[in-house]
């Protein structure tokens, strides 16, 4: 099984996809590596030479922000919103969507399961 930054690739899987496994690399980025590498998207992963898994190791740490510095670097912008008060930090602290989506209906992702409300006693 292959260790790529900290994450267990699937070996069954083709290097294309495989490679989305790892946050921050998505399919257009896992194209664009193994452009550089020279290595077949239709290729497995089992089938990758262990030079090939380290050239693709090497390039990621290098060139790319993938994995736990990128998750700190969200974490940490969404903090600086909500340090400063923002509207969009406001919405973050609410647990509201942020980019302008109606919530009076919709938004059951962010807000959570409904909570029933009480009716008017006769």
């Amino acid at each position: 099984m292959a260790r790529i930054a900290g994450v267990n690739i699937p070996t069954q899987k083709r290097v294309v996809i495989a490679l989305t496994y790892i946050f921050g690399v998505g399919r257009s980025l896992s194209e664009e590596i193994l452009e550089k590498l020279k290595i077949s998207p239709e290729t497995r992963v089992h089938d990758l030479t262990d030079e090939q898994v380290d050239g693709i190791r090497n390039l990621l740490g290098a060139d790319y922000q993938i994995e736990g510095d990128l998750r700190r670097e969200v974490l940490m912008n969404i903090k600086r919103l909500t340090d400063l008060g923002c509207y969009r930090g406001l919405r973050h602290r609410k647990g509201l969507p942020v980019r302008g989506q109606k919530s009076k209906t919709n938004a059951r992702t962010r807000k959570g399961p409904r909570r029933a409300v009480a009716g008017k006693k006769k």
